[in-house]
């Protein structure tokens, strides 16, 4: 048997880096004005900027979408589906 991965579509649409507009969000687990950090089906993200708000939150729909003076894209980690102990012993 062949484990795949399956994640929701995500896309990331950058203008002027002045408004960040994403998909496949799960979470908005905490922002002020200089970072947003999102869960997203491809895995933690972090916005850096100065001035940020979040001007569109759906997390039914997964989407967000964030305004201010954008600096940085960061993914922190892969987003995992199974977890330790599965990966362990399977």
């Amino acid at each position: 048997m062949q484990n795949t991965i399956q994640t929701k579509a995500q896309t990331l649409v950058l203008e002027n880096r002045k408004k960040l507009s994403l998909t496949g969000v799960e979470d908005v687990s905490g922002f002020n004005e200089e970072t947003v950090t999102a869960a997203t089906s491809l895995g933690d993200l972090i916005i850096r900027g100065s001035k940020l708000h979040i001007g569109k939150l759906d997390l039914e729909s997964g989407e967000v979408e964030i305004e201010g003076e954008i600096s940085a894209l960061q993914y922190t980690r892969a987003k995992r589906d199974k977890s330790f102990f599965q990966r362990v012993f399977s």
